[in-house]
């Protein structure tokens, strides 16, 4: 589902949904020779693509002032994106009774919550490039990109208010304590090198699969699910969450710069010890103590030495194939959290949904 391989980056100002990049899933697993995957995600694109052009819509119509912040904001949500946190909401949704009024509004604050994270985190990573574009905080400078996130969470919070599940809105504050708390972490731990699977856990957890579980259980609420179904399905977003950022971090190592839309090694470059980098840490001992010496330097620039170093231990470790199988299983956990919905079409897609993050390019 996310996965996109279009030779050019998105232009600005064009909105780029999910059905788009369901079109280049369709291809990929052509590619991949996995047909029934192919089918099925052709299925679900017919299935959903209306109701993601009625999210495509209503972000496309917010209010937008003429002031920077504003425009900072329009220029990320131009560059369009998986929106694969909307594609959550709308398939939850299609378990119960349909998508509603309340499940667009609930996915468009989803979409605006992801949204204003990125924003912030180019201007705390310092990143240049984000969906293979110029970074936000580029065009219109840090300031700017800093208060769009802020206005997109406002927003966000009012569209979850207002769509009629108040319960929602406090797992949402729920959501942002979480995503809060793992950067508080994750910045806490630069220039330590702190290479702990269960402190990596718990930042992906927050900061990733939080919002992921809260886009599948505001779905099924407002597809009038009861509570058992809810609780499954906010179970599988977790899941899909993790596995999601698993597989972004081998693509940060393995990926390609013009397909993946931003720089690889950038997460080692901001001194993030992913998943791969983790479990080659374990098992090479002489590029775990290079590794450390260059993390408790505090560089900025990575030694192009130890960037090819890095590449070539997690192949010859096994770590970039391990953790695409600790992805699978991940995958594979989400499925069976499915059981407890009934038979159909939505899981159904909810399960070609979990297989495709497994093919993700990007």
């Amino acid at each position: 589902m996310t996965i996109e391989t279009a030779s050019h980056p998105p232009t600005p100002g064009v909105m780029y949904g999910s059905p788009e990049a369901l079109r280049r899933l369709e291809d990929v697993s052509a590619s991949h020779q996995n047909h029934d995957l192919g089918r099925r995600i052709t299925e679900l694109r017919a299935w959903v693509e209306d109701d993601l052009a009625d999210v495509e819509s209503a972000l496309a119509s917010l209010d937008l002032e003429g002031t920077p912040m504003h425009a900072s904001a329009r220029h990320l949500l131009s560059l369009g994106g998986k929106r694969l946190r909307p594609m959550c909401v709308a398939l939850a949704a299609r378990a119960g009774t349909g998508f509603n009024a309340a499940a667009r509004d609930l996915a468009v604050a989803a979409e605006l919550v992801h949204n204003a994270t990125l924003l912030h985190d180019d201007v705390v990573d310092l990143g240049d490039l984000r969906r293979g574009a110029p970074a936000a905080r580029v065009v219109y400078g840090n300031a700017a990109s800093v208060f769009a996130g802020d206005w997109l969470l406002v927003e966000a919070i009012a569209r979850i208010r207002a769509s009629g599940h108040p319960d929602l809105l406090d797992r949402a504050l729920g959501v942002l304590r979480a995503m809060l708390s793992a950067e508080a972490w994750q910045l806490a731990a630069r220039g330590t090198f702190a290479a702990d699977m269960a402190s990596y856990l718990r930042v992906v957890e927050g900061k990733t699969a939080s919002l992921f579980e809260w886009a599948m259980y505001a779905g099924a609420r407002a597809g009038g699910l009861p509570a058992a179904q809810c609780e499954a399905l906010e179970a599988y977003g977790r899941n899909v969450g993790v596995a999601f950022q698993v597989m972004d971090d081998v693509l940060d190592l393995s990926g390609e710069a013009a397909v993946v839309g931003k720089s690889m090694f950038s997460d080692l470059r901001e001194g993030k010890l992913t998943h791969p980098l983790l479990l080659a840490v374990e098992r090479d001992p002489a590029f775990a103590r290079d590794l450390r010496a260059w993390c408790l330097a505090a560089g900025t620039e990575l030694d192009p030495a130890l960037e090819a170093c890095a590449a070539a231990v997690v192949r010859e470790t096994g770590a970039l194939e391990d953790s695409v199988a600790f992805a699978r299983k991940l995958s594979n956990d989400a499925v069976r959290r499915l059981g407890a919905i009934p038979q159909g079409r939505a899981r159904e897609s909810l399960e070609a949904v979990a297989a495709a993050m497994l093919q993700r390019r990007k």
